[in-house]
């Protein structure tokens, strides 16, 4: 729960005599404390082991690089690129794709099921009585059926199994496999790992690698994604949208993906989001306009504003809609590609050495009482919490809200000056 109002402190960051900040976070209580001279060092990784690259690292490095697709379960969804128009690159949604057709070219964007996903369908079948729909049912006998399906669906399951595949018929592996085709656990996955025309094992493709566009088709393939998520499993309460940038994030792969986890609950976060509106329902814009009176504003447009956000663990940048709809699947395309263009501008002015955690918010379908923006949280993990923290809750964040934003201004301005930012944004 968050404090009660008369509890929460007047000012949300304090300055003290010496230079320390003080934040608390107005949604969920959390202290922070920035602490003079911490935040000076540089914030990307040096990456061991830099080698020059050869052709075939391009295609094979991980299990999401194009010559290694049929490591990666069924895909769902994929982006290709259509035949050049005056308005500059078009995207084709593709579905249904046998593993012929997979391997036949390569995609700029694929969604995939997780191959060990955090909720199984047995989770969803034992506790609440999931059953597949039949246009998921029909797509899994059609794969199975086409060359080489049967093939890849034996093989993904023995690999998801382990020890458990030892002994198991095939149409036990193929029972499991059919998990598949119903996972609430997809993976959006970019297609490159390094930028085009890298020499070096540490030039790795980054959301802000992108361009605009493609950022935006990468934006908007997620969202689908959580659309179809809450379509298609009744049980869906919350799906929750994230990105982890490299391994200290928690990525399992320096290859661009997003995750999406349909859950039976909201989270704390959600939680504490409702019970602030239901209090307030001018909550998120009192948030907004404390940000923008504290000068922390960094960037906004049409239909989005992004600020160094406050009372984080870890230095944050917060995007925020400015959209009267919350839910990211029923914005216009404008209001998408606004929110699309400042996340992606602010990935560029971070940098692609930097690790951090991209977390979306938003409010659930079954919340239409209350007014929840939807909001993505870029946060950069350059630090490990430790027993300070963990005894007293109060956590040190080695940039403070001014810092992070002095840092990202900057970087904008010459990422503008370069062309590489969408137009429309006004620092």
């Amino acid at each position: 729960m968050t404090p009660d109002a008369s509890q929460q402190p007047t000012e949300f960051i304090r300055t003290m005599a010496d230079g320390t900040t003080k934040q608390v976070n107005p949604l969920s209580g959390t202290k922070v404390w920035t602490v003079p001279g911490r935040g000076d060092r540089p914030l990307g990784l040096v990456p061991p082991g830099v080698k020059d690259l050869e052709p075939h690292d391009f295609t094979a490095s991980c299990a999401f690089c194009s010559d290694r697709y049929l490591e990666t379960p069924p895909e769902k969804v994929r982006s290709v690129l259509a035949a050049g128009s005056a308005e500059g690159p078009r995207f084709v949604r593709l579905r249904g794709l046998t593993p012929a057709e997979v391997t036949s070219q390569v995609a700029e964007f694929r969604r995939i099921p997780n191959l060990f996903e955090i909720m199984s369908v047995d989770y969803w079948q034992a506790n609440h009585g999931y059953t597949f729909d039949d246009a998921i049912e029909a797509r899994r006998r059609a794969y199975e059926a086409a060359d080489g399906g049967r093939e890849h669906l034996l093989r993904l399951a023995r690999v998801r199994l382990g020890k458990r595949a030892e002994g198991a018929t095939d149409a036990e592996l193929l029972d499991a496999a059919g998990d598949f085709f119903a996972s609430t656990h997809d993976v959006i996955v970019g297609r490159r790992h390094y930028v085009d025309g890298a020499t070096r094992s540490d030039q790795l493709a980054s959301s802000g690698a992108l361009t605009p566009t493609e950022h935006r088709e990468y934006l908007d393939l997620t969202i689908d994604a959580m659309a179809e998520l809450y379509a298609t499993n009744p049980h869906v309460r919350y799906v929750a949208a994230f990105q982890n940038w490299l391994k200290p994030a928690g990525a399992s792969f320096d290859h661009l993906h997003k995750q999406i986890v349909g859950i039976d609950e909201f989270g704390t976060s959600t939680d504490l989001d409702i019970d602030a509106a239901r209090r307030d329902p001018r909550v998120f814009e009192e948030l907004i306009a404390y940000a923008r009176s504290h000068d922390l504003v960094v960037a906004e447009n049409a239909h989005a504003i992004a600020f160094a956000g406050f009372g984080h663990r870890y230095p944050s940048i917060e995007i925020w809609s400015t959209s009267g709809t919350c839910e990211p699947w029923l914005m216009t395309d404008d209001e998408r590609h606004a929110m699309a263009d400042l996340v992606h501008a602010m990935h560029a002015a971070t940098g692609t050495d930097v690790p951090c955690n991209e977390e979306w918010h938003h409010r659930p379908p079954s919340m239409s009482d209350v007014e929840i923006p939807w909001h993505v949280v870029l946060k950069w993990r350059i630090a490990n919490l430790a027993g300070f923290e963990g005894s007293t809750k109060i956590y040190l964040n080695t940039i403070s809200p001014a810092g992070v934003r002095d840092r990202v201004v900057p970087a904008l301005r010459r990422l503008q000056e370069e062309g590489r930012l969408a137009p429309g944004i006004r620092l």
